[in-house]
């Protein structure tokens, strides 16, 4: 069953998409190409902020998919504020619309500190995660901000080295069990000493298996 939160897919296409399309692989692929367009904007615009804020989430999501989505940059209170998302049939693992700000806000408290973000990365990218904040874009949005806040922290996580479905199964565990590691594990073998923001975003194409991803 095609994902339709709006309930206007036949007039409007696959969330709303600004070239309303239906095929919502087509979608996906239209998304990934503006999103590798709009990255060095929306790293740019990141490194000019003092501290993170919920609105800079959100404003990292309208430069990243604005030309995609007419609804980029709002979260799911403002867009679907009844939808829980759910996984298989957990629908524990992502934060409440209602509570998708807390979430996020929560997540960027821990990453602004800089002795915890340079230690628990893995931890501070699963309390990201756990706030999911829109409808599509969330893991391309969030792994933006993730590699800010580890530059700040003196840090930077190898995404190209960084497998798709692996990184993905790790994820689902910490989100499962928040804190305790799992996400942290994973990703020790790929982090090292800060590099150029640049170089560190530049990585994310070269995820393996990357390719369209929410």
């Amino acid at each position: 069953m095609i994902f339709d939160p709006f309930g206007d897919f036949k007039s409007r296409g696959y969330l709303r998409n600004a070239a309303g399309l239906r095929d919502a692989t087509a979608v996906k692929e239209f998304a990934h190409r503006t999103f590798l367009r709009n990255l060095p904007a929306a790293v740019e615009t990141l490194s000019k902020v003092e501290r993170l804020a919920y609105e800079d989430v959100l404003t990292t999501h309208k430069i990243l998919f604005g030309e995609v989505y007419p609804w980029a940059g709002q979260d799911r209170l403002a867009t679907a504020p009844h939808i829980a998302i759910a996984k298989g049939d957990r629908t524990d693992l992502f934060a409440h619309p209602r509570f998708v700000q807390d979430a996020i806000n929560y997540a960027l408290r821990l990453g602004q500190d800089r002795v915890f973000m340079a230690a628990r990365p893995g931890e501070v990218m699963g309390y990201l995660a756990h706030g999911h904040p829109f409808l599509d874009g969330n893991g391309r949005t969030l792994m933006v901000v993730h590699i800010e806040l580890a530059h700040r922290a003196g840090i930077s996580v190898d995404w190209g080295r960084t497998e798709k479905a692996a990184y993905l199964e790790a994820l689902t565990r910490e989100l499962d069990r928040p804190g305790k590691g799992e996400l942290d594990a994973y990703l020790k073998p790929f982090v090292g000493s800060a590099v150029a923001r640049e170089q560190a975003s530049a990585a994310l194409a070269q995820i393996r298996g990357l390719g369209p991803f929410k």
